[in-house]
């Protein structure tokens, strides 16, 4: 089998992978409130069970990245992740307890570590110009599970019967449904799923290439360097030097003096010492500090609204399983805009311009909430006028935001940790995934205080990338002075061309 067979397939499996992630989150979280309420469950016990998801993917995320970047395999990793997902979701249809349900979530979430080492992946397999497309591409099929489960769940509701000493119903047929889905992705994973060599990337300069001839394809692909290395030794960040490709379709921002970053030897063939200290610095850069606080606080602010809406919609409007599957439904087709229009909006601006788009969508999002959500007033259609536009708001600005900082800490970390930088990525929007459902479940008699915390947070993110505009950029490759010398060895002397 060729080459670009091989990716297609590979590149569809791991969309399948994120598919049907979105799949589990959207056919469980309608009816894990009621579920709950079944096995004799307090409220509290809600947010321990979303938690407790996010929970194991915070801490297997970073270890599951670490083992892909000192391997360069995925592979094994998706398929050991993939048993968790199937034991814990058949645990979810078992359902004797509240506390074997919190053991399901909590066995399933460690499953999404998988996430770091497939984001590593497709880092090495892609281009910088390309990456953001396939990241919303990537991002987008779990979007259409979000989609697809809400209305899988029209269907599982109906479910009524026995299968030897378990009941199948409409709260635990998404268990069983999910069980049976991950077995078939074991199946692609192992027939369909090729550990791809990593992309390698030519070391160019565009202004030079306009005047004077350069060395072949082939001397140029020899020199692969690695695209970045510690803080100690580059020194600040500034803007990126694009190639005569990406100037053609990306807007120009002025103010910006692109900074050259020197190259050195491969992380993973520094000295141990060398490479942790290397690996915390670049954790501590200002850029990097600001991505990571926006995976936080727009994931915090995600989650604790779904944790509420839930109770809101039943308190308000008296929204059961079918309606409540409706509206995720309907959420899921404006997240899908979303992430269409980042596509499109990737081709002409970059990451950093999306960012501040759709961190202004969310700023717009929450202060409605604030006025609007936290005591509503009216008639039963303008109350739910006022809802389904708070929703709308929220899901169309979590694309933008979600994408661009992806993309961007992609291209400000070393691509030769990628692995483990993603899982830190993730691990920090676990983090938010634990706090937010918390945060949100314990507060929904308190939406003042719930919403005014998420505002807050959401005006101190904007301060941050107001302040770190400018560093929000991908640090341009200075070649090594052996490839600079390589160069002007092969090429005529141009001293006689200068006025």
């Amino acid at each position: 089998m060729d080459y670009q067979r091989k990716k297609k397939l590979t590149f569809s499996t791991i969309g399948l992978i994120f598919l049907f992630s979105g799949v589990e989150y959207a056919v469980i979280l309608p009816t894990i409130w009621r579920y709950l309420q079944t096995l004799e469950a307090a409220p509290y016990f809600l947010g321990l069970a979303m938690s407790a998801f996010s929970l194991s993917g915070l801490l297997s995320g970073p270890l599951f990245g670490y083992w892909s970047d000192r391997t360069r395999t995925t592979k094994k990793i998706i398929l050991l992740c993939n048993l968790f997902e199937i034991i814990g979701n058949f645990m979810y249809f078992m359902g004797y307890s509240k506390w074997l349900l919190l053991s399901s979530r909590l066995l399933a979430g460690i499953g999404t570590g998988a996430g770091s080492s497939i984001f590593g992946f497709l880092t090495r397999s892609t281009t910088s110009e390309d990456r953001t497309t396939v990241f919303a591409a990537v991002m987008a099929c779990r979007q259409a599970g979000l989609l697809v489960g809400p209305a899988l769940n029209i269907f599982l509701r109906l479910c009524d019967f026995h299968i030897g000493p378990f009941i199948v119903n409409k709260y635990t047929a998404p268990g069983l449904f999910m069980f049976l889905l991950w077995i078939l992705l074991q199946l692609a994973v192992v027939f369909m799923y090729w550990d791809l060599p990593p992309m390698e990337r030519r070391i160019s300069n565009p202004d030079e290439e306009e005047n004077v001839p350069g060395p072949s394809e082939e001397e140029v692909e020899e020199e692969v360097m690695p695209l970045m290395t510690s803080q100690e030794l580059v020194g600040s960040y500034g803007s990126v030097t694009t190639s005569s490709m990406c100037k053609g379709h990306r807007s120009a921002e002025p103010n910006d003096s692109p900074v050259e970053s020197p190259v050195t030897l491969p992380t993973h063939e520094l000295p141990t010492p060398f490479r942790i200290s290397m690996t915390c610095q670049e954790f501590l850069r200002e850029e990097v500090i600001v991505l990571l606080a926006a995976q936080f606080i727009t994931l915090f602010n995600q989650t604790a609204l779904e944790t509420m809406v839930t109770p809101l919609t039943q308190k308000y409007f008296n929204f059961k399983e079918l309606e409540n599957s409706v509206m995720y439904c309907l959420g899921g087709v404006v997240v899908i805009v979303g992430f269409l229009l980042v596509h499109w909006l990737s081709r002409h601006f970059t990451e950093r311009v999306v960012l501040a788009i759709g961190l202004t969508i969310c700023n717009i999002s929450c202060i409605w909430c604030l006025i609007f959500l936290t005591n509503p007033l009216g008639s039963f259609s303008w109350q739910l006028t006022e809802f389904i536009i708070g929703v709308f708001l929220q899901t169309l600005g979590l694309p933008f935001v979600a994408v661009a900082q992806v993309s961007l800490f992609s291209k400000v970390t070393s691509e030769s940790t990628q692995g483990f930088s993603q899982g830190v990525r993730r691990s920090v929007g676990g983090l938010a995934t634990i706090l937010g459902p918390l945060w949100g479940g314990g507060l929904t008699e308190n939406m003042y205080i719930m919403v005014g915390a998420m505002m807050a947070l959401l005006i101190l993110l904007t301060i941050m990338l107001a302040f770190s505009y400018k560093r929000l950029v991908e640090p341009t490759v200075e070649p090594t002075v052996e490839h600079v010398e390589h160069v002007e060895s092969s090429q005529p002397s141009t001293s006689g061309l200068s006025t």
